[in-house]
């Protein structure tokens, strides 16, 4: 399969709030959510080539889970060669306040 930019859909918000009760109620000591900003985000899809971003899993210095943000070209390969982001801004303790994502 080869990846064109089209993949991922929405869905309600019931949906995302139904998996975000399960991830809290399931692992109450982690992280809610982070943010990352649009002008980062936007760096890595204009990258020639991108069809997307992953998001990886990773540990920070202190044992803190954070995500990795990286480019994604057609033949659903990283673009390890161009921009890779972190330093997201976590929940908590920036966080929205109270919704059907969060609480």
């Amino acid at each position: 399969m080869a990846f064109d930019g089209t993949e991922g859909s929405q869905i309600t918000l019931q949906d995302a709030a139904t998996m975000t009760a399960s991830h809290r109620s399931t692992h109450p000591n982690h992280r809610l959510g982070h943010f990352m900003g649009k002008d980062i985000l936007n760096q890595i899809l204009s990258q020639a080539g991108c069809m997307g971003i992953r998001m990886y899993h990773g540990l920070d210095t202190r044992g803190n889970r954070e995500l990795v943000f990286v480019g994604v070209d057609a033949n659903e390969n990283d673009i390890v060669t161009g921009i890779i982001a972190d330093h997201s801004f976590p929940c908590p303790t920036s966080c929205s306040s109270s919704n059907g994502l969060n609480s």
